[in-house]
Order: structure tokens, then sequence, then C-alpha cells
């Protein structure tokens, strides 16, 4: 009773007192008793045996009560006694040379097993270097001293008996073994501390190297932002077509790019953000807030006044380039329509300022006058094309010409110049009619020449400037209608020859008669100082001109032609591209929300749809090729499809990150499932209350919804209940609930995570029970790496009787769950 008392360290019934053989039974009986409370079987061993010296009953006794309270109480990752002796043995013994320990008997008769066992926990007490395998005796005598001597173990056994004795006794060195276990419980109790200590401090440092990835990434990201917007925001215009088709390149480059990589940087940043947050929150860290103007929603905000800018930035520049393009036609125009003038006013006032009709005769005078009608009904003709001129100078004007000073001051020459020509005419007439009275004899067929001619030359004027103007075209019909009016022009000219050659026939009349009747004859007319070559002149001129027309107008319809063909393949692409990027949206958007069996086989599906996705980027690639040549053509409108490059775009990324996120959301569910210890059935089953509940089937339930759920699952909710759980499933206040806070919600209470006690009674172990710790300690028990981390972020201990340097491990432990100052 005795021993049982001193071994088990309870107190025992009071043994009877006497020497008689009952006394005895008794006393035996109340041990086997004690025994057996302790749910250890006896088989054949009773008291009768024991008090009549039963050396077998009584040894095997000895064997049972050694086992139960010394040994059977050791386990080692939820291994039995024996087993977990062993393992331990092995676990501490495994970094010594010539130690294998693999049982009870062999494994330790070279004496090297026990002596690793002392050094490993008092290193000061053997020399391990000193110790020979070939020196058995030896090796076992120094572990039995030591042990006696220094950790009250007493000598159990005899080192000759082990050497000699092929297999020696396993209970006996187990049971001598049992005590090194127990004397050095407590440097074990140390080293399971030190490792809870090391995996709260591994956990801690990987999410702040998260956070510090993640402040990294926003930063540059919203650095590249700030300075890409004030580029986009810049809406000086350039005065020629060159340098504005050079800023359309300049954009189509970010475009392709630079802002491709940066769309993934985006991406990258909201994956690593939301795994961040699961993996702290699975931890029972508080969640991570970014550094002031870095959050989320300062990166998205950022980006959508990129898109907006981006956006403003591309119209300025098409409608810059249809500017420019306008102006570029409008100043052609006046400049040659200003030509032509400027050629038929040459001479004009000359003519207008001669006073030879005070010499003429009647014939010259008449001749003279009639003369001045024909140049008065050409004058009239050209008010048109003055004031055309007009229109067109105040048109560059309204429109901003970067050479509007030199336009205006030519078409105010020509203004001044007609007014003085109006001026002029109407004193010559004034001049002639007052001769008029004097003369009365006039050639009549110089006359009707002048009549025919002076139209016909204003016909072929006109002719000449229509087959010279310049036009801009957008579409083949466009080009079909000018090629229609230029074939109906060309069904003219047959008539106009005809009358070219009466024309030509009245003056060749003039001539005839004048040799007749042998009358002076004048190389010019008095009617009309236009002459048969002239005419002949521009008709030649006109003839010349039709093919030229004829040429230009078909280059320019396979122009249109090819740019028509542009359209078409573009929009057949589009067509296609279109479609299949919004059926990839919803197929994900479907893949996302389903219980399509495991998460494993979820995120083989997302990934195969990931990689159709990324080899489908070449028809992008090709798409975005046929939108460029449309750009380069200036083609900017097109009728076959709906779909424009830019809403291509938006839906390609908006793909990208739908997968991405899916993606995401996936890896949240298996980080979730594998830290909670979830089944995939328990996570289907959570799928289908979620999916069941969400009724407007968008990925989140309401708060009715949520509790409708709650209630379907057999939760009995108050108010306030409910509202308690609201913040914990939606600490925002969105009036959204996810499927992962659900998942987060439905396992919280169920999990075995570290806490903030647990970690600082951890260190406590560490530091002998003292409410602080030194840094030769946390040195000592610690891996090198965590205990400088360790040392880094303690703050000095204030209490009273901590010697210098002294740490205090409470606020450390405190500081890891409480409020991050990261």
């Amino acid at each position: 009773m005795l021993l049982l008392e001193v071994i088990s360290g309870e107190r025992l019934p009071r043994p009877d007192k006497g020497k008689m053989r009952f006394h005895k039974i008794a006393n035996v009986n109340k041990a086997l008793d004690f025994i057996a409370s302790k749910g250890v079987k006896l088989v054949s061993i009773g008291a009768e045996e024991i008090v009549d010296g039963n050396l077998k009953m009584t040894l095997g006794m000895i064997w049972t009560i050694i086992l139960r309270f010394a040994i059977q109480d050791i386990s080692v990752e939820e291994t039995s006694a024996k087993e977990g002796l062993l393992l331990w043995c092995q676990r501490k013994t495994a970094p010594y040379r010539n130690v294998n320990v693999q049982n009870f008997h062999t494994s330790w008769k070279d004496g090297l097993a026990l002596c690793a066992l002392i050094h490993r926990h008092r290193p000061d007490l053997i020399d391990y270097a000193r110790l020979h395998k070939n020196d058995p005796i030896g090796n076992l005598n120094t572990a039995f001293e030591v042990a006696e001597k220094y950790l009250d173990i007493p000598k159990m056994l005899d080192a000759e008996d082990i050497i000699n004795t092929p297999k020696p006794d396993e209970k006996a060195v187990m049971t001598y073994v049992s005590c090194f276990y127990h004397a050095f419980a407590g440097a074990e109790q140390a080293e399971t501390a030190a490792n809870r200590i090391c995996k709260v401090l591994a956990v801690n440092q990987e999410n702040e190297k998260l956070m510090e990835e993640n402040e990294k990434l926003a930063s540059e990201l919203l650095e590249w932002i700030r300075r890409t917007i004030p580029w986009l925001e810049n809406r000086v215009g350039e005065p020629s077509m060159s340098a504005m088709q050079r800023k359309l390149e300049d954009f189509r480059d970010y475009r392709r790019l630079h802002k491709p990589p940066r769309v993934q940087e985006k991406c990258q940043l909201e994956i690593n953000f939301n795994t961040l947050q699961t993996k702290l929150r699975l931890s029972h860290r508080p969640a991570f807030m970014p550094s002031e103007g870095k959050l989320v929603s300062d990166i998205t905000n950022a980006w959508q006044g990129l898109e907006q800018v981006e956006k403003g930035y591309e119209e300025w520049l098409l409608s810059e380039i249809r500017r420019l393009q306008r102006l570029q036609h409008l100043a052609e125009k006046f400049q040659q329509k200003a030509s032509l003038h400027e050629a038929w006013t040459q001479g004009k006032e000359d003519m207008l300022n001669q006073r030879d009709y005070e010499s003429a005769s009647l014939h010259e005078v008449r001749a003279l006058l009639r003369r001045h009608d024909a140049f008065e009904s050409d004058l009239a003709a050209h008010q048109d094309r003055v004031e055309h001129i007009a229109a067109l100078a105040q048109e560059l004007n309204e429109l901003d010409y970067h050479e509007a000073a030199s336009v205006n001051s030519r078409c105010q020459a020509i203004c001044d110049q007609w007014d003085n020509l109006g001026t002029l005419t109407q004193k010559r007439r004034d001049a002639l009619e007052r001769m008029e009275k004097l003369l009365e004899t006039i050639d009549q067929l110089q006359l009707e020449f002048a009549r025919r001619a002076a139209p016909f030359n204003n016909w072929l004027d006109g002719a000449v400037e229509d087959l010279q103007d310049v036009w801009l075209v957008h579409s083949v019909q466009e080009t079909q209608s000018l090629l229609t009016a230029h074939e109906q022009f060309k069904a003219t000219l047959p008539e106009a020859d005809r009358e070219r050659g009466a024309i030509l026939g009245i003056q060749g009349e003039i001539q005839k008669i004048c040799q007749t009747y042998g009358l002076r004859t004048s190389t010019t007319n008095p009617y009309i100082i236009l002459s048969p070559q002239d005419i002949n002149a521009k008709w030649d001129l006109v003839r010349k001109l039709v093919p030229s027309r004829d040429q230009t107008l078909q280059e320019e319809l396979a122009r249109q032609q090819m740019n028509e063909r542009l359209r078409r393949q573009f929009a057949a692409q589009a067509n296609a591209v279109g479609p299949w990027i919004q059926g990839k949206v919803e197929e994900v958007g479907r893949l996302a929300g389903g219980l399509a069996g495991s998460l494993e086989e979820q995120m083989a599906g997302l990934r195969q749809q990931e990689q159709n996705i990324i080899n489908y980027k070449g028809n992008i690639d090709r798409l975005e090729g046929d939108h460029q040549l449309l750009q380069e053509s200036l083609v900017f409108d097109n009728k076959h499809t709906v779909y424009s490059m830019e809403h291509i775009r938006v839906g390609w990324e908006q793909l990208l990150t739908s997968i991405a996120s899916t993606i995401n959301e996936v890896e949240n569910q298996v980080l979730t499932r594998d830290a909670k210890g979830l089944s995939q059935e328990q996570l289907n089953e959570f799928r289908a209350s979620f999916n069941h509940f969400d009724r407007k089937r968008n990925g989140v339930m309401e708060p009715d919804d949520f509790r409708a759920c709650l209630i379907s699952m057999g939760y009995d909710l108050g108010e306030v209940e409910f509202a308690r759980i609201m913040t914990m499933v939606d600490p925002n206040a969105t009036g959204a609930v996810t499927f992962q806070a659900f998942i987060d919600f439905m396992t919280r209470e169920t999990a075995e995570t570290d806490t903030a006690e647990q970690v600082m009674a951890s260190f406590k172990i560490l530091a002998g029970d003292k409410n602080y710790i030194t840094p030769e300690e946390l040195r000592r028990e610690l891996p090198a790496e965590q205990a400088e981390y360790c040392i880094r972020r303690m703050t000095p201990y204030k209490g009273p009787g901590a010697p210098v340097g002294a740490l205090d491990y409470v606020a450390f432990s405190s500081t890891l769950y409480g409020e991050s100052d990261l």
C-alpha cells in the first residue's frame, strides 16, 4: 500500500493493524481494489498468492503497478504507452551518432542511448563527444551514476547484466527509461510550448509578408494611374493631321502595350487581398486594413477615373481628327476656288478702266457695249463663286483653322476687288450708254457669237471647276453617287460639242462675210474677249479632265470598297467574339453558383475554363488587328455590327476578372474546408442551402433570406440574437451575406484555433512561470529566426524584480490577436 501511495501520489484506505494472515490478506485486497479502480484488469492475481509469497504473482503485480502509474500515462502523437515511449526516445536520440533505438532491449546495450537522452536535456552533465561505442560498461555506468546523482533516478539495472545478456529484460529497461521520460517531462512541455509559439509566429510572419506585398503592389498601381491620368487629360490639339495621327498611335500603344499588364496587376491585387483576408479570418487575426488611400475601394475608384478619362480622351482624339480632316478639305477647296477666281479677275480692272470707246467707231462702240453686256453677265455668274469663297472662309474661322489669318487676308482682298469690279463695271456701262446714242451699227453675227459663247464659256468654266473639285466621302454609296453624277455630265458632252460647233460656225461665217465683202477684219470680237481658240482650249481641257476624273473616282470607289470589306471582316469576327464572351461570363457565373462535384472538381473545371479563355486570346488579338486597320483607314462607323472594339475590350476584361475571382473564391473555400475540417458533403449541403435561399440568384443572401435559412436549419432567433449574428457575417452592414461569410458562420464555433491566452501560457512555460522572459531564454527555446523576431517586437518588461533586458511576452501575445499596426 505504501508503494502505491508513493508511485500514484494518492492516499489509500487505512491498513488493518495486525500480523495475522487475514490482516495481511485484507490489506493486500485493499491494494488490489485500488489498482482495479484505476482501470487495471488483474487476471489470476489474488491476495492469497501474494501473502503466501508466490514470486511469479508478486512480480506480475509489481510490473502491472509500474506499467499503470509510470508508463501508461506516456503518450506521443496518440500512440500507446510503449510505442509512445519508444517514439519519444527515437526523436530525442536521432541527432546522435552510433545511436539507433528500435526496441527496449538490444538498442540499449552499449549505453550510448541512455547517455544521449541525458545529453539532449542536460548537456552540462555528460561530454558525449568523449564516449565510445566499444566501451559499453563505461557508458552504462556513466549514465547510471549521472542519473542517480543529478536526476534522482535510482540505479535499477546492472551494467554487466545488460552486457552479458543476449537480450536484456525489456520490462526492466522500459521501466528505467520511463524514469527519464518523467524526469524530463518539464523540458518536453517547454518544447511543445516552443512549437506552438513557432507555429503562431510563422503564421503572423507570412501574413505580414502578404500585407507588405499588397501595399507595394497597390502603391505601384496607384502611382501608374496617377502618372497616366494627366497624360489622358491633356486635350491640347495639334494643328496638323500628322501630329494628331501620332497622338492616336501613342494612344494605341497605351491600349495594347501599357494597360493590359496593369489590368492583370489590378486583378492579382484583388486576389491577393481576398486570400490574405481569408487567412487572417481563419487564424482569428484582425482583418487587414490597407494604409490610407490604398483601400480596394480607393484602387477601384482610381481605376474607374482612369477608364472615364481614357474614354473621353479617345473620343476627343477621334473628334479632333475629324475636325482636322474637314479643315484640310475646306482649306484645299478654298485655295482652289480662290485661285480660279483670282485667275478670272486678272486684268478685269485694267479692262474696265480703258477709255477705248472715245475714239471708236459706231460699230466699235456698239461692240464695246455688247462686250460689256457679256462681261456683266459673266460678272453676275461669278457672284455665287465669291459668296461661296466667303462662306468657306467663315467656316474655316468657326472651326479654328490654324492658318485662319492668311485665309481671312486673301478672302478680304477678293471681296475688296469684287466691290471695286462692281463699281468700275457700273461706270463703264454709263459711259457706253452715253456713246450708244451716237453709234447704231453693229455686227449681228458678232453679237450672236458673244451671246452664245459667253454662257458656253461659263459652262466650260463650271465644268473645269467641277472636274477639278475635291470631295470627301465615307461610303461606297456616296462614291457611287459621284460616279452617277459624272456619268450624267459625260452624257451632256455630245450636246455641248454641237453647241461648240455652232459657236465656231458663227465666227467662221463672220470671217467669210468679211472676206466676201472686203471688210476690215479684226482678230478680236468687239462684243467679247473670248476667242474661238479660248473655247477650243477649254474644251480640250475638259476632255482631258474627264478620263482623269474617271480614274480618280474609280480609285476612290476601290478604296471605299476596301473599307467596306474591312467593316464586314471586323463585324464577322465581332459578332462571333461578343456572344462568345457573354456566354463564357454566364457559364462562369453558373459554375460559381452551382454544385458541380467536389471543390477540386470545381477548381479543375474552372481551370479548364480559364485555359479555354486564354486560348481564345488569339481571336481578340486578330479583332484588335482588324480594328487597327479600320482606324488607320479613318473608318469610324460600322453598320454591320452592334459591337465596338471598346465593348469587346470591356467584356474581355470582365470575363478575365470573373474567372479569376471565381477561382479565388473556390481556393478560399478549399482553405476554409481544410482549416475547418469540413467534408465535401458538408460543403455541398451549405451550398445547396445557400442557393435555395438566394432568391435573386446573385451570389448573396439578403437579411430576410438569411433569417429564413437559419430558421430552416433549426435556429431559434430573436431580434437581438439575429442582430448579433448579422454583425458577424456582415460586419460592414452592406445588407448582403456572401457564401464565404455563410460558411465561416456555420463552422466558427466548432473550429479549433490558437488564442492569445494559449500563446501567453506557452511563453510562461518557456519563462519558467515568470511574468517576463529574457532574450537568452528565447534563443535557447526557439529557432534563431523566430527568436530574433520576438526580441525585435517585444517591449521591455516594466514590472518589479525583472533583470535588465527582460521582455513583456503578455503584451506581445495580445498584439498578435489585437489591432494590427501594419
